[in-house]
């Protein structure tokens, strides 16, 4: 029986990459073959090399909001900080507030110098979660412009100058608390040249939510409880990737959240694609048989992580490890704004 324990590993602080590289493209990526168990190192912009015309590449279309603001208390003048996840409807969100002892039911918050934006705690969930109510003045998302911050996952230090650079370049519906960041290496030209070479490129959505920031606090993984996320793919999106299939082409899946988006839907819908909408809370683990993806574009995933878990069951535990060992040797740069690795 597999434990957290069993998808750790040693990952020096220096290797954590705190800043995107100045070209998208231009960084490492390390090729895994599963036919012959072989890893080759090679650059991001070479995975031209692995996809044919004909293939499809699966893209999460999310968009980050600036989802983390900075309030203060009006009643003690104490400061709280915001992280939206998702709009569960009309005003009221699901959050992460911090310090979380400061907020309780009914904790009214104020956020800006201009008033335009307030707030009112109405429950609390576990993990610092909180179910808030929002009042403002004009459109809550240019509110959020004006006074949110980059949601940046807590092992990024340095200050981002480039807001759009946490952003995927096709990147299009607003709703995520984090960035798919396997997508973070695709460039307009690299996009450009695959279509060029007949490779299909299919969006889908999926709004990253809690479950990015939540980790496996259980020593068996059959434990944990992942958190829903909502996800949408289109009929058009569907059907051609029904097409691909049919005409034998593979689906490259850019990153863990379009392959929890994919599996999602073949596993409700009896292996078959189709257009679906809805939130899924699936968690994959070694065991798991996918039904639709065939190629995996991924980063590098923290230690003991669900995302570990998934490339884990993608591959297997062994040679995923044994990969993560030789990217820490090679220094490859590690999480959100690190290198790729293309399990192929």
């Amino acid at each position: 029986m597999l434990t957290t324990k069993d998808f750790d590993y040693d990952l020096p602080d220096e290797l954590i990459a705190q800043t995107p590289l100045k070209d998208r493209s231009s960084s490492r990526l390390l090729v895994l073959n599963r036919d012959d168990r072989t890893m080759e190192d090679r650059h991001f912009f070479e995975i031209l090399d692995y996809i044919k015309p004909g293939d499809a590449i699966v893209v999460n279309e999310t968009r980050v909001i600036p989802a983390r603001i900075f309030g203060i208390k009006p009643d003690t003048g104490g400061h709280l900080e915001v992280l939206l996840l998702h709009n569960i409807e009309g005003n009221r969100w699901e959050t992460l507030v911090k310090p979380a002892r400061r907020a309780k039911v009914g904790t009214k918050i104020e956020f800006g110098e201009s008033g335009n934006l307030s707030a009112t705690i109405v429950e609390e969930l576990e993990h610092g979660g909180r179910i808030i109510d929002f009042d403002y003045q004009g459109v809550f998302l240019e509110i959020l412009e004006d006074l949110g911050e980059m949601p940046l996952p807590p092992y990024i230090k340095e200050h981002l100058d480039d807001q759009d650079r946490y952003q995927t370049v096709y990147a299009k519906e607003n709703g995520s608390a984090a960035a798919p960041t396997a997508g973070l290496h695709f460039t307009p030209e690299l996009m450009e040249e695959l279509k060029r070479r007949e490779v299909e490129i299919i969006p889908l959505v999926l709004h990253v939510g809690l479950g990015t920031f939540r980790p496996v606090s259980v020593d068996k993984i059959e434990n944990h409880k992942m958190h829903s996320e909502f996800y949408n793919l289109s009929e058009e999106s569907a059907n051609r990737i029904k097409r691909v299939k049919a005409n034998g082409g593979s689906i490259f899946a850019v990153g863990t959240t379009t392959v929890r988006t994919l599996e999602t839907i073949t596993h409700n819908h009896q292996g078959v694609i189709q257009v679906s909408s809805g939130w899924t809370d699936i968690f994959i683990t070694p065991g798991f048989e996918f039904q639709i993806v065939d190629h995996l574009i991924t980063n590098f995933h923290l230690p003991q992580s669900t995302l570990m878990m998934l490339v884990s069951a993608f591959y297997n535990r062994e040679d995923i490890l044994s990969a993560y060992e030789h990217a820490v040797n090679e220094k490859y740069r590690f999480f959100s704004f690190g290198d790729a690795m293309l399990i192929f």
